[in-house]
C-alpha cells in the first residue's frame, strides 16, 4: 500500500479508515434524523443544521460531515493523477488537498441537486434550502479550484512570446507576473478587509426562507483563499526559478489517454 502513496506513508491506511469511519457515521446519524420526521414532532430539518447552537445531534453532525471531508481530501490527494502535476514542497500539498475537496464538494453538490429533483417531481415536495446550500458550497468550489489551478500551472498561459525570450527574460516575466498577483492580493485585502471582518461578526445571512449566512462565511473566505492563491504563485516562482527552460507546442493540449478512450468506445460500437 506505500508502494502507491504519494506523500502519507505509513498514515494512509490510519486516514483512510478514519474517512470510512466519519462518512459512516454521517450517514447514521443521517439516517436517524430521517427516522425522526416519522417518529418524532420535534424532529430536525436542514433549517436547525444552519443554527446548531443547543442541539447536540446537529453538531455532531457537522462534526461527523467535517471529519469526513477533512479525511477523504487527505487520503485522495495522496495519489496523482495522469495529467497531474506531483506536488514539490509543503504548500504544494495544501494546495493539493484543498482542490480535492473542492472535488468532493462537486459530487456534493450533485448529490443535493439530486434530492431537489426527486424531491420536487417524485414527492412533490421542493426543498427550501436545496438551492441555496449549492451556491454556497459552488462558491467554494470556485475558489478552491484557482487554488488548485494555480499550483498545477493550469491557468491561462499564452506561450507564443514567451518561448521566445531568452531564460533571463522568461524569469523577469514571471516575476512580473507574481508582482501584480501580489499587488492585486493586498489592494484586495486591503479594500475589502473591513467589509469582511462586519459580514463575518454579524454572520450576515442571505435573506431568504432558509437564510443561511452566505455572505458572512464567503466573504472571508474570498480573502484567504485569495491569499492562499498569492502564496501559492511565489511558491511556483521559487520552485521554477531554476528549472531548465521548456517548449511548448500545440501536442501538449492532447490528452492520449482521452483520445484512446474515444477510441475503444467508437469500436466497442
Amino acid at each position: 500500500m506505500h508502494d502507491n502513496s504519494l506523500w502519507l506513508g505509513r498514515l494512509r491506511a490510519p486516514i483512510k479508515m478514519a474517512m470510512i469511519g466519519f462518512i459512516g457515521l454521517s450517514l447514521l446519524i443521517y439516517l436517524w434524523f430521517i427516522a425522526q420526521q416519522f417518529l418524532s414532532d420535534e424532529a430536525y430539518g436542514m433549517f436547525e443544521v444552519i443554527r446548531p447552537a443547543g442541539k447536540p445531534m446537529v453538531q455532531f453532525l457537522l462534526f461527523a460531515l467535517g471529519g469526513a471531508f477533512l479525511f477523504a481530501s487527505l487520503f485522495l490527494s495522496d495519489t496523482k493523477g495522469m495529467i497531474e502535476t506531483a506536488p514539490d514542497g509543503f504548500f504544494d500539498l495544501v494546495s493539493v488537498v484543498l482542490g480535492r475537496l473542492a472535488m468532493i464538494m462537486v459530487a456534493f453538490v450533485v448529490l443535493v441537486m439530486f434530492y431537489e429533483v426527486v424531491s420536487r417531481y417524485v414527492f412533490l415536495r421542493p426543498t427550501l434550502w436545496a438551492n441555496e446550500l449549492s451556491l454556497w458550497i459552488a462558491s467554494f468550489v470556485f475558489l478552491l479550484a484557482g487554488l488548485y489551478a494555480m499550483q498545477q500551472r493550469s491557468h491561462i498561459r499564452i506561450y507564443i512570446i514567451y518561448d521566445m525570450m531568452p531564460r533571463w527574460m522568461q524569469k523577469a516575466s514571471d516575476s512580473i507576473s507574481v508582482l501584480l498577483i501580489i499587488f492585486f492580493t493586498v489592494a484586495l485585502v486591503w479594500g475589502g478587509f473591513t467589509d469582511a471582518q462586519n459580514r463575518f461578526m454579524r454572520m450576515e445571512t442571505f435573506g431568504t426562507a432558509w437564510d443561511p449566512p452566505i455572505p458572512g462565511i464567503v466573504k472571508p473566505a474570498l480573502l484567504i483563499i485569495i491569499c492562499l492563491v498569492c502564496i501559492q504563485a511565489i511558491s511556483n516562482l521559487i520552485a521554477d526559478w531554476n528549472k531548465a527552460p521548456e517548449s511548448h507546442t500545440p501536442a501538449d493540449e492532447i490528452d492520449e489517454v482521452e483520445i484512446e478512450n474515444i477510441r475503444r468506445t467508437l469500436e466497442d460500437k
